[in-house]
């Protein structure tokens, strides 16, 4: 999907969305007992499933039926896929696999996008000059790239603090989020690092112990060593200068990139020398208190940036990073006014885009007003944003019951879900499955270990297979 502009178009979402449904019909037909049984799965499943009939069912007072119809396609991929990922994750070592295979996959793509600016003479990626310079590729929307980054990076981050974990895959870890931490920076993405910082504070808060604070520290350092150390060459940060002033750039910043890999992977590898781990005890609060402060931090940029007006050119590069200012405020006040309109059924989806059309303030051509919540209110109405935030607390009861019968496996899980939440009222997320798909498996993880509670995992620092784990059916782990 990554390559195809994140899925952001039509064709690439069918046949994704085909691929879903037909995973979803072989886990069916293969499966003992397909279907979750659980009050919390069957919210976020039901609250998913009525939000995507609500979708297309606007296609009937929508101003674009065919645009309500592409909204609709979209939900109905992220139903597919959660239903697939949750019938078919029921086996420990495919649960075990998902953090893996998900932080490979953002590795790949964010190293793709990098890989342009280190080896300019070489590679030669399209840019978009809205982008100023900044990480596009292969998403084409440098938001997007931060997020990708973003998820990558607490997963690795939840990987080399796990203990249970193998010392090869924890190093491995702590290398891989060197690179997709310099792929944050260089999507110069507010929002995506917040959504970060949220996802890092929640795992610091679920899984407790001395290793995994460990590994956040460590990858932080290693991200900002050689996010700071690329800093000064703009022809990697920003792409500016001639063929070979980038091409010298490039290969200075490859040099550093390779010397602070190795610095961190070999410190992780010391790191994880003991395979025990060692809980840190924290106020039974703690939870309640990371919650806190990552709602507090959303509204307080949200409400001290709605001030703000964007009359001249928006500030590029990383000065972005010291500024609230953004054209999504603008959009938040059109998505308003489409919501006073129309509160209970909203304009109908994808019509957010016609009242940008009549109503923005500003030249600037739009499809999505940044912001899943909003744009939800606005095109679906109070219905609509109930129906998803069904779907939401679905995945956070899911999410509880996993962290309490299997923590070590929950905790990545619902850090890299935190992520994309964080960020969904920030941006377009829900339009990019590329994003999304990530947390809509990660969702249907925590769905999988939910129904197999009766499982009695090994300590930390032991191996994890299918054949350590044995049930109990009489009572739930203690």
């Amino acid at each position: 999907m990554a390559f195809f502009a994140g899925g952001y178009f039509d064709e690439p979402r069918a046949w994704a969305g085909a691929v879903a449904w037909l995973l979803v019909a072989v886990a069916l037909l293969a499966g003992e007992r397909p279907l979750p049984r659980w009050r919390g799965e069957w919210l976020a499943i039901a609250g998913l499933a009525a939000f995507a009939g609500w979708t297309l069912l606007s296609t009937t007072w929508a101003p674009i039926a065919g645009s309500a119809y592409h909204a609709g396609q979209i939900v109905v991929l992220y139903l597919g896929g959660l239903l697939a990922a949750a019938m078919l994750l029921r086996p420990l070592g495919w649960q075990r696999a998902v953090e893996p295979a998900l932080a490979a996959g953002a590795l790949a793509v964010i190293g793709y996008g990098i890989s342009e600016r280190v080896l300019p003479g070489i590679l030669h990626f399209a840019r978009s000059h809205s982008a100023y310079g900044r990480l596009e590729q292969p998403l084409t929307y440098w938001n997007a790239m931060g997020e990708l980054a973003a998820l990558g990076f607490v997963l690795c981050a939840r990987l080399g603090g796990d203990a249970t974990r193998s010392r090869g895959h924890r190093t491995l870890a702590a290398a891989a989020s060197v690179v997709l931490g310099l792929g944050l920076y260089l999507s110069f993405s507010r929002g995506a690092l917040f959504a970060c910082f949220a996802g890092l504070v929640v795992l610091a808060a679920i899984a407790p112990s001395r290793e995994q604070l460990q590994s956040i520290a460590v990858s932080l350092g290693g991200s900002a060593l050689v996010s700071l150390a690329a800093s000064s060459f703009r022809g990697v940060t920003a792409l500016a200068g001639d063929q070979s002033a980038r091409e010298r750039d490039g290969a200075i910043v490859l040099v550093l990139v390779a010397v602070v890999v190795s610095l961190t992977a070999g410190l992780q590898w010391y790191l994880a020398r003991s395979a025990q781990s060692s809980p840190v005890r924290l106020p039974r609060a703690t939870p309640v208190v990371a919650v806190a402060l990552i709602s507090a931090g959303l509204a307080v940029a949200i409400l001290a940036g709605a001030k703000e007006r964007s009359s001249g050119p928006l500030t590029t590069g990383a000065n972005r990073l010291v500024t609230l200012q953004s054209n999504r405020y603008d959009y938040w006040r059109v998505a308003m006014r489409a919501f006073r309109d129309e509160p209970v059924r909203g304009v109908g989806a994808g019509g957010w885009a016609v009242y940008w059309l009549r109503y923005r303030t500003i030249n600037e051509f739009a499809q999505d007003a940044h912001s899943l919540p909003l744009q939800t209110l606005a095109e679906l109405g109070i219905v609509g944003l109930a129906l998803l935030s069904a779907f939401v607390a679905g995945i956070g009861v899911a999410a509880r019951r996993a962290h309490k019968f299997a923590p070590a496996l929950a905790a990545g899980p619902i850090a890299g879900f935190v992520v994309w939440l964080a960020h969904s009222p920030l941006d377009w997320d829900w339009q990019m499955p590329a994003v999304t798909l990530i947390a809509i498996g990660l969702a249907g993880t925590l769905l999988a270990i939910g129904e197999t509670p009766r499982l009695r995992l090994p300590e930390a620092g032991g191996a994890l297979s299918d054949d350590t784990v044995r049930p109990s059916l009489e009572s739930p782990p203690r």
